[in-house]
């Protein structure tokens, strides 16, 4: 069995040397995405993909994020910019974070405001909710 520092390592230099958004790494198996925001960690989830254990690097990490994470069972997860309602979900659920940033709360992309994953979110304490809520505001800015 390899260190799984390595994987979170490994995930983290991948993800800082392409243009990938997302990148999961366990062992040999590693797991990448170029879609942006919560969009890759859904159709992970959605497609019953085997995340336990994996070391994610990710390029913001939010608290709708780390709920992501949390249903996906990563053990690590690696990013440049972190809320601190995201650190404190990570820390509860027993997953280590490391990051290079800290904020208070994820801004939009046009950073007119909150990101509306992290405003769907914001009052939940719950990941079942948590990703109910995820999917429920991408599908209402999808339309």
């Amino acid at each position: 069995m390899k260190n799984n520092s390595n994987d979170l390592e490994k995930a983290k230099k991948l993800l800082n040397s392409g243009d990938y958004t997302c990148v999961l790494c366990k062992d040999d198996v590693i797991f990448t995405s170029k879609q942006r925001g919560v969009k890759p960690l859904l159709d992970w989830i959605d497609s019953k993909t085997n995340l336990q254990g994996f070391s994610a690097a990710d390029k913001v990490v939010g608290k709708a994020t780390a709920y992501l994470y949390v249903i996906c069972g990563v053990s690590k997860v690696y990013s440049p910019v972190i809320s601190e309602p995201a650190k404190k979900v990570l820390f509860e659920n027993k997953i280590a974070a490391v990051f290079d940033k800290s904020v208070t709360a994820i801004r939009n992309r046009t950073n007119t405001g909150f990101c509306p994953m992290e405003t769907a979110v914001y009052n939940i304490d719950d990941p079942t909710e948590a990703l109910i809520a995820v999917k429920n505001t991408l599908a209402v800015l999808q339309k």
